[in-house]
């Protein structure tokens, strides 16, 4: 069932690997000059604060990283390999660090206008599929960071969608981390042609339903 109203902050005042369960199936609609654009999240990543190798708070708080410290409910938008952003719910209590990458979507809002973005996508699970793809389609830069996506007032708003059911979900090891690499903080939708493929750098890492 589908609750159309935003998120509050307090329910998404979560342990990351918590609140990443939660944002499968939930809809980030971003309202630009151009249109706005709504991706049901079906791919996202955890990342908690200093007991978190992969994590950018790992080493402590920076004017970079100072978003992720909360309080929850704010974008966390970052620049990454000099060319793309990606973008992150901000997660936990305000003061302890943690946020959930967003990876993918399916498109259910503005496809037009997505499709004028990625004009060379193949498919409609090609339209958001991967972190920097996810936020180009929504047009979201570094201009986006700490916007509070429980804000109606907010050009950038987080809506709760259809839960997804828990058989439905799935759980494996994060995407293209130097560190942590096998731990299984990466969760998605079994069946969506928008979840990206896992790269690790070595071998295929098995992965096991959420439980």
């Amino acid at each position: 069932m589908r609750v159309d109203r935003l998120f509050r902050r307090e329910e998404l005042a979560l342990d990351p690997v918590e609140l990443a369960r939660l944002l499968l199936g939930a809809v980030l609609e971003a309202e630009t000059a151009e249109g706005t654009v709504g991706v049901r999240l079906v791919e996202v990543e955890a990342y908690r604060g200093l007991d978190d190798p992969a994590s950018h708070c790992y080493r402590g708080k920076t004017p970079r990283n100072a978003v992720m410290w909360g309080p929850a409910g704010h974008l966390y938008v970052y620049f990454v390999y000099g060319m793309h952003f990606c973008a992150n719910v901000v997660g936990t209590e305000d003061g302890l660090p943690g946020a959930v990458l967003l990876r993918a979507g399916e498109v259910v809002e503005g496809a037009g206008l997505v499709r004028a973005r990625r004009p060379n996508a193949r498919g409609n699970g090609e339209l958001a599929k991967g972190p920097a793809i996810l936020t180009s389609v929504l047009g979201l830069d570094r201009h986006w960071n700490g916007a509070d996506l429980t804000d109606p007032a907010s050009p950038v708003r987080l809506r709760i969608g259809e839960r997804v059911p828990a058989d439905r979900i799935r759980v494996g090891p994060r995407v293209g981390v130097a560190m942590a690499m096998d731990t299984p903080w990466r969760f998605w939708v079994d069946g969506s042609p928008a979840v990206s493929t896992y790269r690790r750098g070595g071998k295929r890492r098995p992965v096991r339903p959420a439980g």
